[in-house]
């Protein structure tokens, strides 16, 4: 029992660094040999809010018969292959380019800023204007998505010894596990209905030494978007097309 308990605490000691990012802030932020400090980019100013893109007012009064009569309204999205849509990714000046890419397989892309605006608008009037942005570039449909990346690290024995050369660098000393999480609003320009699903997780695991920990994390993160971008235009595919 003893030896388990020993065993255990070792585990818990040798993973560290446990953190999450933004798809739109997913670049290595260097904190001495740590990465992904709890800093951001520069053109990092943070994400938008559900309510800003579904234009729920908080501070409306809504009655019973709102809900009802929403309810009664509603029909099933439709997103026609082919059809003209506007890509938002949340926090990011333009969508990554592995989505856009994506997109284009089935449909016509016109991309606006996720960049959060900072001038106070409220919620009801901040989604209007996108629907309004969306619709002067004769978009149907608002594709808005969220993302985040989720982090792991697991020291390895290397790691407490002297560092070893071999030809070409260095002993790997630690192993990444990383996630990427997305969540996508669809919203109809011309009344507003909107529906949101959430593709697969995915995830992946590789190890790196000192001087190739940057170019490891990076390519996770490239290889991450890249699966989750397209299983999320999928799932559109799937969920909307007609």
């Amino acid at each position: 029992m003893i030896r388990i308990l020993i065993l255990s605490a070792t585990l818990l000691l040798l993973i560290t660094g446990c953190g999450t990012r933004s798809i739109s802030d997913s670049g290595y932020h260097a904190d001495s040999e740590r990465g992904y400090a709890q800093q951001s980019s520069p053109g990092y100013k943070g994400e938008l809010s559900e309510f800003n893109v579904l234009g729920i007012d908080l501070d409306e009064k809504i009655s019973v018969a709102d809900i009802q009569n929403a309810l009664a309204g509603g029909v099933r999205l439709a997103v026609a292959k082919g059809s003209n849509l506007m890509a938002i990714q949340s926090g990011a000046m333009i969508p990554d380019e592995q989505m856009v890419k994506a997109l284009e397989q089935y449909y016509n892309v016109v991309i606006f800023t996720g960049v959060p605006d900072n001038k106070g608008a409220n919620h009801a009037n901040y989604s209007k204007a996108l629907r309004l942005a969306a619709a002067r570039g004769g978009a149907e449909k608002l594709v808005v998505y969220w993302g985040v990346l989720e982090t792991g690290v697991e020291n390895h024995a290397t790691k407490a010894i002297s560092w070893t050369p071999f030809v070409g660098g260095l002993l790997p000393d630690e192993t990444q596990r990383m996630r990427i999480k997305l969540k996508v609003a669809v919203v109809d320009v011309a009344t507003g209905q909107w529906d949101m699903f959430m593709p697969t997780p995915f995830e992946n695991t590789d190890s790196s030494g000192r001087y190739s920990r940057v170019h490891t994390d990076q390519a996770q993160v490239e290889l991450l978007k890249q699966k989750a971008y397209q299983a999320a235009v999928d799932d559109i595919v799937k969920r909307y097309a007609r």
